[in-house]
């Protein structure tokens, strides 16, 4: 859709318009009416291929000024409330780069909230790394002429240019494209550089990839490192930055996310402190290498630090450009502070439907009674402490139990398909010998192999039905109906961002099964397995 009357606001008067105005003093009224309308409206968009060279299901486009647009992708995370977040690991493991990269726990969590098919949040990153094109319809005092060469990297450019670059955009959004814009609470996005965190999440490939490959060096790159990353040498970029999106999509659907250039974070450098950063801040962060950066040396905990100003001048790179994010504010209204405090006043309150040994006490509620009962100020104050550090302990504990439960739900998503596909393997064999062999029809030398080729069958389809059924128990010895059943949806989530829709049928079976076990306290293996086979 074209922004034609935008575009002329914020490029200047356009060519076409000052000639419309000279004709329409000459040319009736209505006639100069009807060709300055033609003449709002002919205004070509971008072709496609300057904003989203390699288009794919779920891209989601804004509009930009001069007509253009820029392609973002939806960075999903599983979580829906406001106060919850999802627990990963950050960095890597390096004993030479520890103080820049040492692994460390942090947590994500989505500005926007979508209910169907799940309940989750999301925030949006670019899909490509801002280009020549896009960065001077939005600065330049006229438009420019798109053409192949523009799609290349905005580099040059200092971290003060970006914030006003993201400023600008995010201006001209809501004055001009406001209906476009996701909304939270109704509350409009806002463009910024993306956080570290937030960088990090989506470059290893969000909650599109499994657990084990999100811990990789670098996200999966099936097609080999040359398909997915600009690097320095020959055999890739040769020195030279390249246009983007000329490679393939990481799992999250963001091209580029290493190599090419490095990418501007929002906050400022912290070293790292073993699980935590340090407390000073420093320069400015980059993300990602660039197409200088050595093959070997390119990996998702990547950083590095640059200062914000060199040679008396803001610091400007020729290696370095920024990749967007659209997120929202987290106080959008009365009602969402109300859900929030309701939130917080939860945090650390026991969830286990009353099977701890407290006999059903709080312990949290318990001591923060007696804390405020105490007369004297220094123990009250130390009292305090101490419950907030129980719900602290509490907290990080039920985040690690929901992990654990979520393991135990993709085990037995993954079991309960195995169950489907060796019962109908058994289920064959069984068929194929009472045809060729009840009547003693068949050769005499070939029933015996089928009979044993059947029981061999049924020995390994019982070995996995016994592991179903212990996952299936010892999940409902550890976590009651409460526990387990939030975690269904985001279960659910991770296995369809991974490619596995197939699962979430049989993760929907083996919660069912889990729900028969928990209501009855029948070992019920038969049913269980027939409600495998049965589950398409």
């Amino acid at each position: 859709m074209p922004f034609t009357f935008s575009r002329q606001k914020a490029c200047g008067k356009s060519e076409t318009a000052t000639g419309m105005n000279q004709i329409s003093r000459f040319l009736m009224p209505a006639t100069a009416l009807i060709l300055s309308t033609f003449a709002g409206t002919a205004q070509a968009t971008w072709d496609e291929k300057y904003f989203n060279p390699k288009p794919a299901d779920g891209d989601v486009i804004l509009p930009m000024p001069c007509d253009g647009a820029m392609a973002f992708r939806q960075i999903k995370v599983p979580l829906a409330n406001p106060l919850e977040d999802y627990a990963i690991t950050v960095g890597q493991d390096s004993g030479n780069w520890g103080y820049l990269e040492q692994a460390r726990p942090d947590h994500i969590a989505g500005s926007f909230t979508v209910t169907k098919p799940e309940a989750g949040r999301y925030y949006l990153l670019a899909k490509y790394e801002l280009n020549e094109l896009q960065y001077q319809a939005m600065t330049a005092e006229k438009c420019p002429t798109p053409a192949a060469k523009m799609r290349l990297p905005q580099t040059g450019i200092s971290w003060f240019d970006a914030m006003n670059f993201s400023d600008k955009y995010s201006l001209w959004l809501q004055k001009n494209a406001a209906a476009k814009l996701p909304k939270e609470d109704g509350a409009p996005g806002f463009v910024r550089l993306p956080t570290e965190v937030e960088w990090e999440f989506a470059a290893r490939g969000g909650i599109a990839v499994s657990p084990a490959e999100f811990r990789d060096s670098r996200f999966p790159m099936p097609e080999g490192m040359n398909g997915y990353a600009w690097f320095a040498g020959s055999q890739s970029a040769n020195g030279k930055l390249q246009l983007a999106g000329l490679l393939n999509a990481n799992p999250a659907g963001l091209h580029d996310v290493l190599g090419n250039v490095d990418e501007m974070m929002f906050e400022p450098f912290r070293l790292n402190k073993l699980d935590r950063q340090h407390g000073q801040a420093g320069g400015y962060v980059l993300r990602g290498g660039n197409f200088q950066t050595p093959q070997a040396e390119l990996h998702s905990a990547m950083r590095q630090e640059e200062p914000y100003y060199s040679s008396g001048a803001q610091n400007k790179l020729k290696t370095s450009g920024i990749r967007l994010a659209v997120v929202a504010p987290t106080l959008t209204s009365r009602e969402r502070v109300k859900q929030i405090e309701s939130e917080w006043n939860k945090l650390g309150a026991r969830k286990d439907g009353g099977k701890a040994d407290s006999g059903g006490k709080d312990p949290v509620k318990e001591l923060g009674s007696i804390a405020s009962g105490v007369q004297d100020d220094a123990v009250k104050k130390q009292l305090e402490k101490l419950n907030n550090d129980l719900r602290a302990n509490i907290q990080a504990r039920d985040e690690q139990r929901d992990q654990a439960i979520r393991s135990s739900l993709q085990l037995g998503a993954f079991l309960c398909t195995k169950l489907k596909d060796d019962g109908a393997f058994h289920d064959r064999l069984a068929g194929l010998y009472k045809t060729n062999c009840a009547d003693n029809s068949a050769p005499a030398a070939t029933c015996p192999n089928r009979k044993q080729q059947m029981d061999d069958q049924k020995k390994a389809l019982d070995f996995i039905l016994n592991y179903y059924a212990d996952t299936l128990v010892d999940t409902s010895m550890t976590y009651n109906e409460k526990l387990v059943q939030p975690q269904i949806s985001v279960t659910g989530q991770q296995l369809s961002a991974r490619g596995k829709n197939n699962l979430r049928a049989y993760l929907d079976t083996h919660w069912k099964n889990l729900q028969g076990y928990l209501n009855t306290g029948k070992i019920a293996r038969q049913q269980w397995l027939d409600a495998c086979k049965s589950t398409e």
